[in-house]
């Protein structure tokens, strides 16, 4: 049987952000956001949040997600995402013969992610038959190219003094944000990374895909969560781009 499956990895050993997955936001925990969008997208028949405690289970249960249980060796601090979307993507095809042509990894605390997001994304590779994923990515704020470093008697010194240059000459760099992969999954499975050989990226403005690892990350998200999550209506989000 094939199914279109979301995997949301959500541990709750967090160390920089204790409890970072199921930290309220406007009255809610985080996980609630990005499990809403999953299934108000339509895109899956499943949604599966793939946790080993027994609180974030209990959340995503009462957000409308389905639970896997984490195995031990999944819950370190080495163990990285990938690891955790192999682990529910064999166990979905060992104990259920489910398999899926592809499947959508979504970051538990990627709260400002829309159902419209997910969907375009997967329209992308829908559109481009030759990509094997696209990952959400955002512009740098900073200029990377204009970085500097401590020379050895520690003054600052351009990092790259052949691109020091008005930003106007500058390659176009994006990075990933942290906020979805749509990948073929037998590539995925080959590869074992979401950093795939063809790849796409569907742009979110950075204000949407804050990285929440710090206390400051946190602060920051509920002070724009009134204006990103008060109104959770259809078109409430609508300046992502392709890249």
């Amino acid at each position: 049987m094939t199914a279109r499956i979301a995997v949301i990895p959500a541990r709750g050993g967090s160390k920089r952000l204790p409890r970072k997955n199921i930290l309220p936001v406007l009255g809610r925990p985080m996980l609630h956001y990005p499990v809403k969008a999953a299934l108000d997208s339509g895109c899956f028949d499943r949604v599966i949040v793939s946790t080993e405690d027994e609180e974030i289970r209990n959340i995503a249960l009462g957000a409308g997600a389905e639970v896997m249980n984490r195995p031990d060796h999944l819950t370190r601090d080495q163990s990285t995402v990938a690891q955790v979307c192999l682990d529910v993507l064999a166990r979905l095809s060992e104990h259920e013969e489910i398999t899926s042509d592809w499947f959508c990894c979504i970051y538990a605390t990627a709260i400002f992610i829309t159902p419209e997001d997910i969907c375009s994304a997967l329209a992308m590779v829908e559109k481009d038959t030759r990509a094997n994923c696209v990952m959400g990515v955002s512009d740098f704020n900073l200029q990377p190219l204009q970085s500097l470093e401590k020379d050895a008697e520690g003054f600052l010194k351009p990092r790259w003094q052949e691109c020091m240059l008005q930003s106007q000459f500058h390659p176009q760099l994006v990075a990933s944000n942290g906020t979805l992969y749509w990948v073929r999954t037998k590539d995925f499975v080959q590869q074992k990374s979401f950093y795939t050989d063809k790849m796409l990226g569907y742009k979110i403005p950075w204000i949407r895909a804050i990285d929440l690892d710090t206390p400051g990350d946190y602060d920051i998200a509920c002070r724009i969560a009134p204006l990103l999550l008060g109104e959770i209506a259809p078109g409430r989000r609508q300046n992502a781009d392709h890249y």
